[in-house]
């Protein structure tokens, strides 16, 4: 019986590596519109599907931005500037894609851009630093996806949604995790609904990587500035000891778990655009795949004990 069950496994293993290796025949026709091309992950995605052959349309916030991808990247790859916080500002680039792509529709999007800061207690939040951050990483995603929806079902083509393993984890307070598990949700019901038109939506779950959100300087001055601000009460609350330990904790989190790679992510990108078959969820990074994946499916009390014994204590906590 054991027998049995073992070549049953392996035989479905040997199957799923085949399938999940089939890429498309070209790519030399299709358009991929990205978003948050400045640096990080963006960047150079939207650099090497260039290299490629992909049609890359590169949106970045900034003018400079925009300037530097377009002189450095080879291949077809054009820029146009987007503030994916403005209704406006998308309008603009859906408009500019429209007549990029023309009856063809569009293949690929990818919804990369994204902030993280600012990341810490709860109580240290007030509601406009959630609204910052699910402005952008989720609200962002989910309008310029239904405004290009229409092309990409033309295409029959692939979304692709940034996530990470804070979306799976929430390791942390501030919007950062709330927006992560929103982009989570809206991937699978979008996922869900598209596949009768042939579009397919992936997800892409990052570890921790070394690229502008996760820059020690701002993370730090971000949560100093929320420390500042507190009442008096919930300062006390917490101890004069807190934010030093809290920071030196974080400090040792990063350069521990920050890869260089970026192409890492890029990878699981590229293969969710040019597979036959594109997974349903990627997980980059050796931390994603040990850590945070293992511990999304561990005991919630399990986890938070964890996370008690990592984090520094108020100062009046109950015992």
């Amino acid at each position: 019986m054991w027998l049995c069950v073992t070549l049953l496994a392996v035989a479905w293993a040997v199957a799923w590596l085949l399938r999940d290796r089939r890429t498309l025949p070209t790519v030399t026709d299709k358009h991929v519109f990205i978003t948050g091309c400045d640096s990080g992950f963006g960047n150079l995605l939207a650099r090497r599907l260039a290299r490629r052959g992909y049609r890359v349309l590169a949106a970045c916030l900034t003018p400079q931005g925009a300037q530097s991808l377009g002189d450095s990247a080879g291949g077809h790859l054009r820029t146009t500037l987007l503030d994916v916080t403005r209704s406006d500002s998308i309008q603009r680039a859906v408009e500019w894609v429209k007549e990029e792509v023309g009856e063809k529709g569009l293949f690929g999007l990818v919804n990369n851009a994204g902030i993280a800061s600012p990341m810490g207690p709860t109580e240290w939040m007030d509601m406009e630093d959630f609204r910052r951050v699910m402005a952008v990483n989720a609200f962002g995603a989910i309008e310029v996806t239904l405004r290009l929806l229409p092309l990409l079902k033309r295409a029959r083509g692939r979304v692709v949604n940034t996530s990470s393993v804070l979306g799976r984890v929430s390791a942390n307070g501030g919007g950062y995790c709330v927006s992560k598990f929103c982009i989570e949700a809206f991937s699978d019901s979008l996922r869900r609904d598209m596949r009768h038109f042939g579009v397919k939506v992936s997800v892409v779950e990052p570890g921790f990587f070394r690229t502008n959100a996760t820059e020690l300087g701002p993370l730090e001055e971000a949560l100093r500035q929320r420390w500042e601000r507190l009442e008096p009460g919930t300062r006390s609350s917490y101890g004069e000891h807190f934010l030093p330990q809290y920071l030196k904790v974080q400090r040792l989190l990063l350069s521990l778990l920050c890869d260089k790679d970026l192409a890492k992510v890029t990878w699981c990108m590229e293969h969710a655009l040019r597979a036959q078959h594109p997974r349903s969820r990627y997980s980059a990074g050796w931390d994603a795949k040990l850590l945070w994946l293992p511990a999304s499916y561990l005991p919630s009390a399990l986890v938070d004990l964890a996370l008690a014994l990592l984090l520094p204590k108020p100062a009046q906590s109950v015992p």
